[in-house]
């Protein structure tokens, strides 16, 4: 089964925005580990500019992932015609 564009997206979204969650969280515990404090309005940017950066990345695995699922798909049928 194909994933359309548009579940792709969806699923790299919101997989994305629990690691959001968990990674604007975090930061209040892990800056100050290596000695950096920062303000929630910082850590809430600097989390937007992975998170943009994570879902691109998710969305374009999964694009070609589908893509070499269909291609084989495709060949399978090829040798059992």
């Amino acid at each position: 089964m194909v994933q359309s564009r548009l579940s792709s997206f969806y699923e790299a979204v919101f997989g994305t925005a629990i690691g959001f969650a968990l990674s604007f969280a975090a930061g209040f515990v892990i800056y100050p580990l290596f000695g950096f404090e920062i303000s929630a309005a910082a850590n809430f940017k600097i989390i937007a500019l992975f998170t943009v950066i994570s879902v691109v990345r998710a969305y374009v695995l999964r694009r070609w992932f589908n893509a070499r699922l269909q291609r084989a798909a495709q060949r399978l049928a090829a040798i059992s015609e």
